[in-house]
């Protein structure tokens, strides 16, 4: 049987998208980089900064924001929804971190991450 191991992200920027979610999600840190790593990345002329490939660990499936360049198509196909306790706080502190408001909707919120991708906040029930 198959298991959730990444939810892939386009963006234009992963390392600044990686820290968002990182910050946006209790118990996710961006994915340190070893001597190892850095020295590979630094071989083809990247920097963690300018990695094309960001990794977000933390209690649930990963995240991989992936440099995804050019137009993107006015609605994406996946987005993220986060569960709160207190979604008006949570809210706020999101707008606080980079994060836009788009609408409401019964019973979430919808908002967008710096690089415009939609997510939503629900209710934690």
């Amino acid at each position: 049987m198959a298991r959730l191991k990444d939810i892939v992200i386009d963006a234009d920027h992963p390392a600044a998208l990686a820290r968002f979610w990182a910050a946006a999600l209790d118990g996710y840190a961006v994915a340190p980089y070893d001597d190892a790593e850095i020295a590979r990345l630094a071989s083809l002329g990247l920097t963690p900064e300018t990695d094309i490939s960001v990794m977000v660990e933390g209690p649930g499936p990963r995240l991989c924001f992936h440099l995804m360049a050019g137009p993107r198509p006015e609605r994406n196909r996946i987005h993220l929804d986060i569960a709160i306790a207190d979604p008006e706080a949570e809210i706020a502190r999101l707008v606080a971190l980079g994060a836009g408001f788009s609408r409401r909707g019964e019973g979430y919120t919808v908002l967008h991450d710096p690089e415009g991708n939609p997510f939503c906040v629900v209710q934690d029930v």
